[in-house]
């Protein structure tokens, strides 16, 4: 059996191609940051799996999915192998989706967009600090 289901993040928008012929279809790929439970030190948080969705699947990632947009996505791992311009053969791993999944509302997507903003600076380039937490504060 092959099946797998992952949660993450787009890392960037979709790039999204139609084959030709008489009934193209749309063939989006796009890359899903994926975060690791456990991690050992000096290791990467997340693993960045390649994802393609193709026809109707396809379409939905170009009208809906964007950088930053939390989803869940089910499908199958698809292995295969090609020879770049400089005559090397180059292996691929992609996950093909057949279904996608919001994991977040719109509006506490913009949210977290803002939450990770941060405080806006003063025109100096500085954030100001609060009267009265300088006890707080890890510094003197």
């Amino acid at each position: 059996m092959n099946r797998v289901i992952l949660t993450g993040r787009l890392t960037r928008d979709p790039e999204v191609r139609y084959s030709q012929g008489e009934k193209s279809i749309a063939i989006a790929r796009y890359t899903l940051a994926v975060d690791r439970k456990f991690k050992k030190e000096g290791e990467q948080s997340a693993d960045f799996i390649s994802c393609v969705a193709m026809g109707k699947n396809g379409e939905f990632a170009e009208k809906y999915l964007k950088q930053g947009t939390k989803i869940a996505i089910e499908g199958r791992i698809q292995t295969g192998s090609y020879t770049n311009k400089d005559g090397n053969k180059v292996y691929t791993t992609d996950v093909i989706v057949e279904i996608h999944e919001f994991c977040e509302s719109k509006s506490s997507q913009n949210q977290s967009q803002q939450n990770n903003s941060g405080p806006a600076p003063n025109s100096d380039g500085f954030i100001s600090i609060p009267d009265g937490i300088e006890n707080e504060l890890p510094f003197n």
